[in-house]
């Protein structure tokens, strides 16, 4: 029987960016969680495409949350944005007017197969494995470039944030595919022909949680030159996840 004394259960690893966007909006609104690693594309004892864990998601990705009081399930990192701020009211991130939700919505639904080609830029460096072309490469690239110049010259050009004034989950699904080329973590992308982006950057770098969120990127550090092995990864986001820990206990 599920037991409603437990914290929400987030299955992923903290090098993901979908995850990691869920893991800030917990942080963000200080709603306890527990985190279990679950590795992606695994068939392993906890990895994603594991029995058990296709049991409550069919599709074998991260991030999924379990509730506790339900047993309620949720893939895909937007969708469980969404229903965390319209269970919990958090309309202060995504908002109750029609045309600000739809701002944000916009967003969100821009964002695959555009913004989200910026890990088109990273998992070549990580999964060497993959070898994956050199054409498939430049087009992410290519892509993800085009997108920068859209928010640039258009979302950021006359606003703070993504969906206006205030941050709000559009951002959190934004900075995690974006903020991890800056040179502070993997230093994959010269943001220097989008002040906007730049400036945005920055802003984003001071709202609560970014630091404990991104432990795992920090821990990596630059793999602009020397791609890193999976021990390196796999250490990265344990401490990661002891950073998380220490967050929540704080709260």
């Amino acid at each position: 029987m599920p037991d409603s004394n437990s914290p929400l259960t987030l299955y992923g690893v903290p090098f993901s960016q979908p995850v990691r966007a869920v893991m800030w909006l917990l942080l963000f609104k200080r709603l306890p969680f527990e985190m279990v690693l679950t590795n992606p594309g695994s068939k392993g004892e906890t990895g994603s495409r594991n029995p058990d864990y296709l049991a409550f998601n069919p599709g074998g990705t991260i991030p999924t949350i379990r509730e506790p009081d339900s047993g309620f399930a949720l893939g895909e990192a937007h969708a469980i944005l969404c229903y965390l701020c319209n269970k919990h009211g958090w309309s202060d991130l995504y908002p109750t007017s029609p045309q600000q939700r739809a701002r944000v919505d916009w967003y969100l639904h821009f964002h695959h197969r555009n913004v989200r080609e910026a890990s088109g830029l990273v998992a070549p460096k990580i999964r060497k494995d993959l070898n994956i072309p050199e054409a498939a490469q430049q087009a992410a690239r290519k892509t993800f470039t085009a997108a920068l110049g859209a928010i640039d010259g258009g979302w950021l050009a006359n606003a703070r944030y993504m969906a206006g004034g205030d941050v709000t989950i559009a951002d959190f699904a934004a900075y995690v595919e974006i903020g991890q080329l800056q040179p502070c973590f993997t230093n994959l992308f010269d943001f220097s022909p989008f002040p906007n982006i730049q400036r945005w950057l920055d802003d984003m770098r001071q709202v609560e949680g970014h630091d404990a969120v991104h432990a795992v990127l920090a821990e990596l550090g630059d793999i602009s030159q020397a791609a890193p092995d999976m021990e390196t990864i796999r250490n990265a986001n344990k401490a990661a996840l002891r950073a998380m820990r220490a967050r929540l206990e704080g709260l």
